[in-house]
């Protein structure tokens, strides 16, 4: 297909800098619209996305392509919340650069800082594209973007008519001695061999800008451009710019096939398709490829990549490039594609956040009886093609719950449910999604048709903790071949099930169950050598006898239920400290101590999950709209106060007869089957 090289791009930016309205003339400047969307006096909400409405691109769908001099650029949709950074993660690991914009009359916010921070932590080549520039009130932003921002930017031109409909970007001549003073001071900063060079008798201009080039590519300088998307004004010198100093995909197409999926979505037919961007190797049409953690493999029926706009089918995708996947059944968000070396940098992120868990839990409310019927069914479709969603559903009460990142999230799934499913819901306020962990050791044996078992089957089990972070494993202490293998998977896989819900209701984690005793009735036939199921063994006894038996070892072994803790950072100025000091009291945070720099104060510390979103909604008051906060999942640790219970959605082991009531003879309790 395109031998030619390929620049995966994001263009990321507070809501209303003008991310749409930029793509929208990115791609009009490259010749795939007719014309940039009139975005009536620069007042569009500009993460809607109308624009897909209008022209039938679909950048919301993830990619969309322009060629660009003799690459390729990808421009992928990243999502607009980075509240909940963990998934914004997910599509920023698949990019080589990435274009932040920032409004030049509302200056920096607290989103592109934290933006900015994920870019350089994931270690992303990014410029930063002033926008707005015609607008009354824009203002040239250097000094604010270097102290609010980062220190080592910039500017490689100035505004000219900045607040004015004809203000226009000048760019600096490279040997412009401004330009290279100011490069230079940014370039050595961080370079003792380069300021060497400088002292000794000067840096070229050409030097400058291949260094320029380098600090770039390893994220360590940001260059700054000015225009405006509205007018069009800085675009010529934006692409330039892309051009010149973003680098291209790196990854060789001999090497071993490994890709990454970042986003599934349904075709128009409700076909899944899965967008994976490839870090090495090449991947073909018809070959078998290994994908997924659990070792699957299928062959793939059919692949496009993003050319010329949108997606077109190809017979093969090499490294650098996004491909849309077909055929490869029970793929997921964050899954892998090949045998190629996992520890890459570019799967790094991906196992890192693919596994930090979701800390809150939400009841979806149907809003009618047409939608309560439909829910089930769209939320199930939803959670096949983002493991994040993790659904729960409890009969008793006859509710479904869906397990979060955060808020956010309720209003995307809302969102997503109303658009694809015509389901109307909403949610109840979010609890944190509790775990359960082991306390000591504890063992329970059960032995067949005797005290009161019924079930033709003995099993002993012993439960353990093990070290946090380290996960359930199930073990054998019986002698190999002792028990069919029929009867041990369904032992297996019946302690998975029960660990689900634990002595409180929450799921148990990190404990080792060890199979200590089995027995079993051989196939047992009269004497016209008809089987007889009464008087032998099925898989089924053994299923039905696990949880009596791992409950009883649980209970014996105690459980402790802990709550999801985040970690948090939050910056202030110094003299809004000591009012936003009490909320966090207030709130269950635990703040070390603050570090003051240049008027700000920064403080990190640890707060409940459940209070991270109003921390978030109550902190703009006290730090009269100045704070930055950023959190991430930490740890679980043991609730403090009352210890919250969670309904069962199983026939309860924990209540003896009423279960072996209602798994032996069918016996409906509380009006349920």
């Amino acid at each position: 297909m395109h031998s030619h090289d390929h620049l995966n791009l994001g263009v990321l930016a507070h809501v209303d800098a003008g991310k749409t309205s930029l793509t929208e003339r990115l791609l009009h400047a490259a010749g795939l619209l007719d014309e940039p969307g009139s975005v009536d006096a620069g007042t569009t909400r500009t993460d809607s996305l109308d624009l897909e409405r209008r022209r039938g691109i679909t950048i919301k769908a993830a990619v969309v392509s322009f060629p660009l001099g003799d690459r390729t650029v990808n421009l992928v949709d990243t999502p607009g919340h980075p509240d909940f950074i963990a998934e914004v993660e997910r599509v920023l690991a698949v990019l080589d650069g990435a274009v932040l914009v920032v409004s030049a009359v509302e200056g920096v916010q607290p989103q592109t800082r934290v933006l900015l921070r994920t870019l350089r932590r994931l270690g992303i080549p990014t410029l930063l594209f002033v926008n707005k520039i015609d607008r009354r009130g824009a203002r040239e932003l250097l000094g604010e973007l270097r102290a609010r921002l980062d220190p080592a930017v910039v500017a490689l031109g100035v505004p000219d008519g900045a607040g004015t409909p004809g203000a226009r970007f000048l760019p600096y001549a490279p040997d412009e001695p401004a330009h290279t003073e100011a490069l230079a001071e940014v370039l050595t900063a961080r370079d003792d061999a380069l300021l060497g060079a400088y002292l000794d008798g000067g840096l070229s201009p050409a030097r400058l800008r291949g260094e320029l080039r380098r600090a770039v590519a390893s994220a360590r300088v940001h260059p700054v451009l000015y225009g405006s998307a509205l007018t069009g004004a800085g675009i010529a010198e934006l692409r330039a710019a892309l051009a010149e100093l973003l680098p291209v995909a790196r990854g060789g197409a001999e090497a071993p096939l490994s890709a990454s999926v970042f986003k599934i979505e349904r075709g128009p037919g409700g076909e899944r398709r899965a967008y994976a961007r490839l870090h090495a190797g090449t991947l073909a049409v018809r070959e078998r490829v290994p994908y997924g953690a659990d070792g699957r493999s299928a062959v793939l029926t059919g692949l496009d990549v993003f050319a010329d706009g949108g997606p077109v089918p190809a017979r093969e995708a090499r490294a650098g490039q996004i491909a849309l996947v077909h055929g490869l059944p029970g793929l997921r968000i964050g899954d892998r594609i090949g045998a190629g070396p996992a520890d890459d940098a570019a799967c790094a992120t991906y196992s890192a956040t693919a596994f930090a868990p979701p800390s809150l839990s939400s009841v979806v409310v149907p809003e009618e009886r047409r939608d309560a019927l439909a829910l089930w069914p769209a939320l199930s479709e939803l959670a096949e093609q983002d493991p994040l969603i993790g659904l729960r559903r409890d009969p008793a009460r006859e509710e479904i719950s869906v397990s979060l990142y955060g808020e956010v999230q309720k209003e995307v799934i809302a969102t997503t449910l109303l658009e694809e499913y015509g389901v109307r819901a909403g949610f109840r306020v979010s609890r944190p999604l509790c775990v359960e962990r082991v306390r000591g050791e504890g063992g329970a044996v059960e032995v067949g048709e005797r005290d009161g078992n019924p079930f033709l089957a003995t099993i002993g089990l012993r439960v353990r903790p093990r070290t946090p972070g380290t996960g359930t494993v199930f073990r054998l202490g019986i002698e190999l071949g002792s028990l069919p293998p029929a009867f041990l998977k369904a032992i297996e896989e019946t302690v998975g099930t029960v660990l689900g819900e634990g002595l409180r209701g929450w799921p148990v984690v990190d404990c080792e169950v060890t199979l200590v005793r089995s027995g079993y009735w051989p196939r047992q036939s009269h004497s016209h050598a008809v089987f007889d199921k009464s008087m032998s063994s099925t898989a089924g006894d053994f299923r039905l006898l696990t949880p009596l038996v791992l409950m009883t070892a649980l209970r014996a072994a105690g459980t402790v239920v802990e709550e999801p803790v985040h970690h948090f950072r939050l910056e202030v100025p110094a003299e809004a400290y000591g009012a936003v000091l009490p909320l966090l009291g207030r709130l269950g945070a635990v703040p070390g101590a603050p570090r003051a720099a240049g008027g700000t104060y920064t403080v990190e510390g640890e707060i409940p999950a459940a209070h991270v979103h109003e921390l978030g909604r109550l902190l703009p008051g006290p730090s009269r709209g100045e704070g930055v906060l950023e959190t991430e999942f930490a740890a679980h640790r043991p609730v403090r106060g009352p210890v919250p219970e969670r309904s069962r959605t199983d026939a309860d082991p924990l209540r003896r007869e009423e279960y072996l009531l209602r798994v032996v003879r069918g016996v409906p309790v509380d009006g349920r089957r």
